[in-house]
């Protein structure tokens, strides 16, 4: 919608976004609490509706995962460019004209760490690829027999899906039910 895309009211948007830290700061006490998340996303809400009248939750819940969603895409194409060995005059520039009042998201959008799926007991020289696996082993490579498990927002239960908006983040909230 045009009326969203105004730099002058997506600023002020982010601003009030960045303000709500119960949104996006994954450890603020009130990150998982429900109620609390749906009071800002109505107060957001009300601030949308004065340029998109016909404006709903919904609708505020996908800008706000559409600009997270471009937001960390400028991060990672600087890491890129970091590894590929370029020289210092050609790392990326983050162009998103936005980018710095998003940077906010910065430490909350890092990519977590990964568990391994497998089990202590296996060797720890194993070969990178199924190439480099002895061609003289019997059946296939341990390697094509492990499965990362994959999850899908069809695994999270609908209210987590709505209230995280993520995987990352529904996973940080179930770890934090389980604690508290």
């Amino acid at each position: 919608m045009k009326q969203f895309k105004d730099p002058e009211f997506m600023g002020q948007f982010i601003d009030r976004y960045r303000d709500m830290r119960n949104l996006w700061e994954v450890k603020n006490p009130l990150y998982c609490n429900k109620p609390a998340r749906k009071s800002s996303l109505e107060k957001l809400l009300q601030f949308v509706k004065m340029r998109v009248p016909d404006a709903d939750i919904e609708f505020v819940e996908k800008k706000i995962g559409s600009l997270r969603s471009t937001y960390s895409k400028e991060p990672n194409k600087v890491q890129a460019s970091m590894k590929s060995g370029a020289a210092a005059k050609d790392v990326y520039v983050p162009s998103l004209w936005y980018y710095n009042r998003m940077r906010f998201l910065e430490d909350q959008i890092e990519a977590s760490e990964s568990l391994s799926t497998l089990p202590s007991s296996l060797p720890s020289t194993l070969p990178s690829t199924s190439a480099e696996a002895s061609e003289d082993q019997p059946g296939p490579s341990i390697l094509e027999e492990v499965e990362e498990p994959s999850w899908s927002q069809e695994d999270l239960s609908q209210d987590e899906a709505l209230e995280c908006g993520s995987q990352d983040e529904a996973l940080e909230c179930g770890r934090q039910e389980e604690a508290g």
